[in-house]
């Protein structure tokens, strides 16, 4: 089975399975030159293993307990009790014992030792495990180690290291534990420090807890520590706290509390110039594990020993740069409204997709790179209004950057302004002449954008192997040099700019708020709201027919190949056929090429179909799109005659009617590039899934999905040489699965710190959520928490509040009466929609998904941009 005990010095890099995360970090810190690390040795799995394994009833509850789920935290709490008190009355085997007695005599029977546990799945790079196990201090003489060595053990299954395994998705029959006997130290001080700041993320700002005593004080948060931050060997910051207590090891074996001496209270645990040596000291153990790094550090004697490192867990990656200089990078995931990691398949058809060269990855999600823009008067000042239109939270952050000097003014630079123009300072003369009032443009580009997505899915047909890939590349250049001609950018930038003289001047003139949001119900050749309203027309199309709504009701997703045995059946499933082969290819996420399609599983949209026939009339798409067709009249009739009343105001009710007219004219063609793109994707992967099923037939991939682990060159090397390593794939799958857990911050910097922005406003109620207001209203309602488009169980009048909403979503919106999202800007999807349905919407708020329960009844402040819990 293998040894039962190691020292420090003969544990192997390759032993985690026998020494656990923990063991396998303290030997190899024991191993850097300089550092102190206290003697010890490691009790490996084996011996848990040879304690537990003949255990049937242990076995039996393992079983047991591996059935059960967070949701079932009771049953989990009498599980793991059961488990542990069988492992505290266990035997320990006598070769394990006697052992365990040679190495406490080579080291010191009667010295005093911490007893720590070492899960095999603790202290990982992507998973720390951090405080889920037990350590015991300061235990003296064989039997009272060997007892502690048990409560380690035992340790592996309380309820908080179970339902943390849960969360990882670690099996509970895989995991197994080691335990650390080290040589106690008597310390002066102890404490912990992150050679990455734990809340900015910096990775240049080291942050060390210290107090008096042992260690266990700090971690069990019984006592308040003294803080410092270091920034390259300079102290930036001392935070000198009220220390009344402290733990010290007693001489006969355990710990005591003691209260401090009076002249201890209030002074500076470390002197300046410790803070500095430990500061040296975590830099060289950071580079020699070659990641930040959690360290656990005692003082004793003046001299520093390490006990522990560990791996920060928390950081998001930061994107890489081709230099070492400073960097800026602005999440692509909020402005598109998907923050989910991407596949690699995903982001290089992306990149490839726009200008490949803007976009830097972290954390499997994609960033652009905003340094050169930073780096000039005039490119500070288009980033901020362009997007600080889009996004106020991320405006505030680049704000907060260009203060701090982290990116120096380079006035020679390029300001790297590109096409996209602010509205600041243009007039509604600069905004009809940029894009004119021809509403058959609108037509013209649509009907281009179908000619080309028709004749792509007509020849990529006709290729196979390589030629495939040189199709899709061929395709991406002509599409990008189309949407890059300034008439198509002209119609969506015109658009913008009339909503936001509109609302300027209507705030001014008349004293009215978001106007905007009106005039721009149920306006013409918006595919996304369009989409909406046709699933009404699916729904309409089963009413009918009472039979074929139960059996949707548990349908799976052949379904459409069941309808024809029901009544009216062959009528539903055109219906459904109908609008797939319009909006199939869209899907939740659907930037990332890989995700599933609504074509590929087409029961996503049953619970949609369902909640419209339960929620809405029959009729309700026309119904819905004339009244707010008459909403928006009678909000332009309403302006003109109120402008006419003031000075100059015939000027001012024509100025604005034409501004109203190229708002209504081109606002809808704002969702319509997008539906491009994701109709392109759609004809794209399915032409490379044929090609992977080709290479699951030679045995070269094990699954087509496989693939989605690829970026688009390694496929194409993939192809043409039919050979694979599939540790790529596998480590690829590994790295998604910890990409899935991470939050993508909006703006982060070369250093990994996370700037946040803040909303700034004034005269709201006290305990008001607040966002950012992108369409007008009050309303009140039920929140429904929703983190799934296929979980939505909505009833009319319910508040949809989840992190993102992309154009699949738009179908959830005409059952409910207002929007609350964590992610969005004023021009993003959910936010364009929600205003034509003329929705109260609030978005942009941090975790709204937990400052909102599920069920709550709140107010939805759409105009102000704000929500309060009633």
């Amino acid at each position: 089975m293998g040894s039962l005990i190691l020292g420090f010095q003969e544990i192997e890099k390759t032993q985690l399975l026998l020494v656990g995360g923990k063991g396998l970090n303290v030997a190899e810190l024991s191993k850097i030159q300089e550092i102190e690390v206290p003697e010890g040795f490691c009790i490996t799995t084996v011996g848990y293993q040879k304690t537990v394994e003949k255990n049937e009833t242990l076995q039996v509850l393992l079983d047991e307990l591996t059935l059960l789920t967070i949701e079932n935290q009771h049953q989990i709490s009498n599980v793991s009790k059961e488990i542990r008190q069988l492992i505290l009355e266990a035997d320990i085997p006598s070769d394990v014992v006697s052992e365990i007695a040679d190495y406490l005599s080579r080291f010191g029977e009667n010295d005093a030792y911490a007893v720590r546990s070492s899960a095999t799945a603790e202290d990982l790079p992507h998973a720390s495990f951090a405080g889920q196990h037990d350590t015991y201090l300061n235990i003296i003489g064989k039997e009272d180690v060997l007892h502690h060595v048990k409560k380690c053990w035992a340790s592996l299954f309380t309820d908080r290291a179970v339902i943390y395994r849960m969360q990882q998705g670690f099996d509970h029959s895989h995991v197994h534990v080691s335990v650390i006997l080290q040589k106690m130290v008597s310390p002066k001080a102890s404490g912990i420090l992150f050679t990455a700041d734990p809340i900015s993320s910096n990775r240049k700002l080291l942050s060390i807890d210290a107090g008096f005593g042992l260690g266990e004080a700090l971690v069990s948060g019984l006592v308040d520590t003294d803080c410092y931050r270091v920034k390259e060997t300079k102290i930036v910051e001392k935070r000198i706290v009220n220390k009344q207590l402290a733990i010290y090891g007693l001489k006969e074996g355990g710990t005591e509390i003691k209260k401090l001496n009076p002249d201890e209270n209030h002074s500076q645990v470390l002197t300046d110039q410790q803070i500095l040596q430990l500061e040296s000291i975590g830099r060289r153990i950071e580079a020699h594990f070659g990641c930040p790094q959690d360290i656990e550090w005692c003082l004793a004697d003046e001299m520093f020993y390490i006990v522990q490192s560990r791996p920060i867990t928390t950081l998001f990656p930061i994107p890489k740069a081709r230099d070492q200089d400073h960097h800026v990078y602005v999440s692509v995931g909020h402005q598109q409204m998907m923050t989910d990691p991407i596949k690699p398949l995903g982001i290089s058809i992306w990149k490839l997709t726009g200008n490949s060269s803007m976009f830097k990855t972290g954390g499997g999600r994609l960033f652009v790179d905003v340094t050169m823009g930073l780096g000039t008067t005039a490119g500070r000042e288009h980033l901020l209004n362009v997007l600080g239109h889009s996004d106020p939270l991320i405006k505030d952050a680049l704000t907060t950057i260009i203060k701090s000097d982290f990116i120096k003014l380079n006035e020679d630079g390029n300001s790297q302004q590109g096409p996209v123009k602010s509205h600041k300072g243009m007039s509604s003369t600069d905004i009809l002449a940029e894009v004119g009032n021809d509403p058959s443009i609108v037509a013209k580009l649509i009907k281009n954008s179908k000619d080309s997505v028709a004749a792509l899915k007509h020849t990529i047909r006709t290729k196979s192997g390589l030629d495939v890939l040189d199709c899709i590349l061929e395709d991406m250049n002509e599409r990008r040099q189309r949407a890059s001609e300034m008439k198509n950018l002209n119609v969506i930038m015109g658009a913008i700019h009339a909503s936001a003289w509109i609302n300027e001047k209507m705030n001014d003139w008349l004293g009215e708020k978001n106007v905007a949001d009106t005039l721009s119900l149920s306006v013409p050749h918006n595919i996304t709201s369009e989409m909406g309203m046709e699933l009404l027309d699916v729904a309409d199309a089963i009413r009918p027919y009472p039979e074929i709504i139960e059996y949707l009701k548990t349908a799976n997703n052949i379904f459409l190949n069941e309808l024809v045995q029901f009544e009216g059946g062959q009528h539903v499933h055109d219906a459904i056929i109908a609008f797939l082969d319009q909006y199939g290819m869209r899907c939740a996420g659907e930037i990332d090429i890989t995700r599933t399609r609504w074509s590929e599983e087409p029961s996503v949209l049953l619970p949609i179909i369902l909640g419209n026939i339960n929620n809405l009339e029959p009729g309700a798409s026309k119904r819905k799109f004339e009244q707010g067709e008459e909403k928006a009249w009678e909000k332009q009739q309403d302006l003109v005659v109120r402008l006419k009343q003031l000075p100059d105001g015939e000027n001012k009710a024509e100025e604005t009617k034409k501004m109203i007219d190229l708002l209504r004219n081109f606002i809808g063609y704002r969702e319509y590039p997008k539906y491009d793109i994701v109709s392109r994707y759609f004809i794209y992967k399915q032409a490379l899934l044929k090609e992977a099923e080709q290479l699951v037939k030679t045995n070269v991939l094990q699954s087509k999905e496989d693939i989605y682990y690829l970026d688009f060159e390694e496929l194409r090397n993939v192809i043409r040489t039919n050979k694979l390593d599939y540790h790529v794939i596998n480590e690829r799958k590994d790295a998604y699965r910890v990409y899935e857990k991470l939050t993508p911050p909006r703006v982060i910097t070369s250093d990994g710190e996370i700037i946040s922005g803040t909303y700034k406003r004034e005269d709201l109620p006290d305990e008001a959520i607040v966002g950012l207001a992108v369409s007008s209203g009050v309303v009140e309602g039920r929140a429904r928490v929703i983190s799934k488009i296929e979980d939505a169980t909505l009833e009319e009048g319910d508040i949809l509040v989840t992190r993102f909403t992309d154009p699949s979503w738009t179908p959830l919106f005409l059952s409910i009466k207002g929007l609350v999202t964590e992610v969005g800007g004023l021009m993003t999807h959910g936010a364009v929609i929600a205003r034509e349905y003329g929705l109260p919407a609030v978005v942009g708020i941090e975790n709204a998904t937990k400052l909102i329960k599920d069920g709550q009844r709140i107010r939805v402040h759409g105009t102000e941009g704000y929500i309060e819990i009633l």
